[in-house]
């Protein structure tokens, strides 16, 4: 029941399904997440996975294709110049749209302009962008496996956001939890071989060496939280099936 999603180029979310494999109704992958034990006869864990193809790409994009940053990091600072998006979506399906939509015909598109709109507008929409297509998939997965989310837990680069982070908390109604090592994939892969050297004596000594950095609580209200998603999900349509055969 618990999920995490790393933020990086891309963005890649796992959901724990425990130790039966599911097959998703709403185009997402099955996965192993780890085996341990006896390799002729491991106890494994599964998960259901959502891989969003572009996240902190279009932060790139902002930097190497509109210069209206100088280095990715100057994101933020140029987003917090402006209260929010004032309306405008950047849906950065620059390649398609991966999960749940799995749609390679979808193109970028940026939509709600106006006479207004300045970069800061668009920066800020970028980084909605990267929370909007996480509540995709996560919708898909509490949808496939019933589960209730007490809060979502983050790693990678662009998890050091913290406008980022605030608007996911908000945007998904749960809170978002960054740990202390925000490189959280490698260091898993690290435990799994310490526990299969025995360095870890198990699962649970594991587990307690996890620490908080921040966790950021939703403050925006539900009215205005599904109304600002329903827009999202109507970019979307826009964006989707652009290139002809």
């Amino acid at each position: 029941g618990m999920a995490k999603n790393t933020y990086g180029t891309g963005c890649f979310m796992l959901l724990n399904t425990g130790d039966q494999p599911r097959a998703s109704q709403h185009g997402l992958l099955t996965t192993i997440a780890w085996a341990l034990g006896d390799p002729a006869h491991p106890q494994v864990t599964y998960a259901l996975e959502g891989s969003v193809f572009v996240a902190g790409a279009a932060v790139q994009w902002l930097r190497d294709g509109l210069g209206v940053i100088q280095q990715s990091v100057d994101v933020e600072a140029l987003a917090r110049q402006v209260a929010d998006a004032n309306g405008v979506y950047v849906v950065p399906a620059f390649v398609g749209l991966g999960a749940p939509y799995w749609d390679a015909k979808a193109r970028g598109a940026i939509l709600g302009l106006t006479r207004g709109t300045t970069a800061a507008h668009v920066a800020r929409a970028v980084l909605d962008a990267m929370a909007y297509q996480t509540r995709d998939v996560l919708d898909a997965m509490l949808a496939d496996s019933g589960e209730t989310l007490r809060a979502l837990r983050v790693d990678g680069g662009a998890a050091v956001n913290d406008l980022l982070m605030q608007f996911q908390a908000d945007i998904l109604g749960t809170p978002t939890e960054r740990p202390r090592v925000r490189e959280t994939t490698a260091l898993g892969a690290a435990y799994l071989a310490g526990l299969a050297v025995g360095f870890w004596r198990d699962q649970a000594e594991v587990a307690s060496h996890w620490a908080l950095d921040r966790a950021f609580t939703p403050m925006m209200g539900h009215d205005e939280r599904e109304r600002l998603y329903a827009r999202w999900r109507k970019a979307v349509s826009r964006a989707r099936d652009w290139v002809e055969d």
